[in-house]
């Protein structure tokens, strides 16, 4: 049984489009709501208003579902029967249905007709139960909308900022401003006080924040490098790139290269974003070939084109110390005026083993030593103080060399010239038969003796008492004795200068154009950086090349286990006196003190 439904639409021209569907189905539903299968939208139709069902192949039933009836041929009626061999014409509001027969169809003609009555008149429904004709059209609300918020978020805070440029330190900056709508979000931890004041920065209405504006605060900022060599290494822009940067021109801002390039602001509370990778690549990605006189490599991503560290080595110790930079590829070495050995003071058997146990319970000392047995962090944590003898060595190297009651006499360490001084002033006053004991000056076994103890004599030929000051003076320079096996001794020479010991320079920083944070790696052992249980020599540049911080670090983008911008160890602005460092990190070389290293030491 198949019920063929022909709804007549009319267009505005007046032209009448018929839509035909075929249902297979033994009756139908009537009414307003979409759900039925022949919707009639009209209010003047209830949602579920008739039953149209086929009884046989010639007649149908129509019965209402509700209250209201309908028209059958013209007169009113709840339920109708219809032969469709004959026909007839069904009426449902401003609705009329005409019931044929084809081929074995049971044929519906649907067409909209006049409505006879008010409640009969094509009335969209959405439109009846809205104020919709109370309102102004779509076009009139929208040019409507676009005055007010012109008006709220353009017109009011140009108004609020002529109304307040008499007095602006005065105004509470947690009042309500109109200003405050032009804002993306709050400035970060370093500009906090200049929350609310906008025009601390912003210095005329729409126009960008200028650099003189960011220098009357910053005034010890300096420039990366001459700004003309900067406009040389900076890569040609694209067109996307050029049309962006006229567009920022036209609002006022710099060309390349300006503070608000680098420096974001209303990102959030907290700290300023760091700088991002492509700052820096801009320029320093394919350096040599824009610059060619350059002595620096190219750098556009740490994990993938980064050159290997140069650090600055001392090579040659004195007064007047030599410092190079040198990369790390070229094995330097660095003459910092010491003997010692790392993996001896590092082994885990041996007599500075046996010497760690012994002295562990007053010193902290494990089963053997550690680097932090001997290396001291800053306060901060960021690198390590200089190692001192008083500090670090003389817990297991004493210099003793005669003990009167319960005191040890000592020599002056750091002081050779003290040193020679006090041995000449032991023999003047001292009885002949009375022995010196140079343990402690000629060579001392680590592991023999403790601090504040006099050292033993174990070299058979320091047993007997040398028989003038001067053959002991020889003695503690010479080989074998105290200052020879660990300092780089100075002869006498023609000129009439005594024994002397060459000035140690410590270097507790190696990198200059780059910054480092112990403490930011306080979860990894030294030995992960460090070969020093390795390290038989003084010499050796124990500072970790790039392969070894690539296995934790790579680029901005990069999926190590710290994605690292060109921020994290560099810095853009330079400061007076060195290639690169922060006002805190001064480039210190003053004369020998009690807590000062002679020579120095670089910061």
């Amino acid at each position: 049984m198949i019920f063929r439904l022909r709804q007549i639409t009319r267009t505005a021209a007046g032209r009448d489009i018929t839509r035909e569907r075929m249902l297979e189905q033994p009756s139908l539903s009537v009414g307003r709501a979409a759900e039925r299968d022949l919707q009639l939208p009209d209010l003047a139709v209830a949602p579920d208003h008739a039953t149209i069902e086929r009884i046989d192949e010639r007649r149908i039933r129509v019965r209402a579902s509700g209250t209201l009836g309908f028209d059958s041929d013209g007169r009113p009626t709840r339920d109708a029967t219809i032969d469709a061999w004959v026909g007839g014409e069904l009426r449902f509001g401003g609705h009329r249905i005409t019931v044929s027969r084809e081929d074995d169809d049971i044929v519906l003609l649907v067409e909209r007709v006049e409505p006879l009555s008010e409640a009969e008149r094509d009335v969209d429904e959405t439109a009846a139960y809205s104020l919709r004709r109370l309102l102004p059209g779509k076009r009139t609300t929208a040019w409507l909308l676009v005055v007010l918020v012109l008006g709220l978020f353009i017109g009011v805070p140009i108004w609020w900022h002529g109304a307040a440029q008499g007095a602006p330190d005065q105004r509470n900056i947690y009042a309500l401003r109109a200003q405050q709508s032009w804002s993306s979000g709050p400035l970060s931890d370093a500009h906090h006080a200049l929350e609310g004041k906008c025009e601390s920065c912003h210095v005329k209405a729409f126009v960008s924040v200028r650099d003189d504006t960011c220098r009357t605060c910053h005034k010890q900022v300096h420039d990366h490098a001459p700004l003309a060599r900067q406009a040389l290494a900076r890569a040609s822009p694209g067109a996307g790139d050029r049309f962006l940067r006229d567009v920022a021109h036209f609002f006022g801002k710099e060309g390349a290269g300006a503070c608000v390039d680098c420096h974001t602001e209303h990102e959030g509370a907290g700290a300023m974003p760091p700088t991002r990778q492509a700052f820096c690549s801009d320029c320093h990605a394919d350096l040599k070939r824009q610059l060619a006189d350059t002595k620096l490599g190219n750098a556009g991503d740490f994990g993938k084109v980064h050159p290997q560290f140069s650090p600055v080595v001392m090579t040659a110790p004195g007064e007047k110390p030599v410092l190079q930079r040198v990369s790390l590829d070229a094995g330097p070495k660095e003459n910092s005026g010491l003997k010692f050995p790392h993996k001896l003071h590092l082994s885990g058997s041996g007599g500075v083993a046996r010497m760690a146990q012994r002295l562990g319970a007053q010193n902290g000392f494990g089963s053997a030593l550690a680097c932090k047995d001997c290396h001291t962090p800053s306060a901060d944590g960021t690198r390590f103080l200089p190692v001192s003898m008083e500090r670090n060595c003389a817990a297991c190297h004493s210099l003793g060399f005669e003990q009167i009651g319960g005191t040890v006499r000592t020599l002056r360490h750091g002081a050779p010239e003290q040193v020679i001084a006090d041995l000449r002033a032991f023999y003047r006053s001292t009885p002949a038969t009375r022995p010196i004991d140079l343990g402690g000056m000629v060579r001392r076994r680590p592991g023999d003796n403790a601090q504040g103890q006099v050292a033993r004599v174990y070299n058979a030929a320091a047993i007997s008492r040398p028989a003038s000051a001067e053959a002991a003076i020889r003695a503690v320079f010479s080989k074998g004795g105290a200052c020879y096996d660990c300092h780089v001794i100075a002869p006498p020479s023609a000129s009439g200068k005594g024994w002397d010991v060459v000035p140690v320079h410590q270097s507790l920083r190696y990198m200059f154009h780059g910054w480092f944070d112990h403490a930011a790696h306080r979860t990894e052992k030294c030995e992960s950086c460090h070969a020093a249980p390795q390290s038989t020599e003084a010499a050796d540049l124990l500072v970790p090349g790039i392969k070894t911080c690539r296995t934790c670090h790579g680029g901005e983008a990069s999926s190590a286990k710290v994605p690292s911008s060109c921020a994290m160890c560099h810095r853009y602005h330079l400061t007076p006196g060195a290639p690169w460092r922060s006002e805190r990190e001064a480039v210190w070389r003053g004369p020998v003190t009690a807590t000062r290293p002679r020579g120095g030491a670089l910061r």
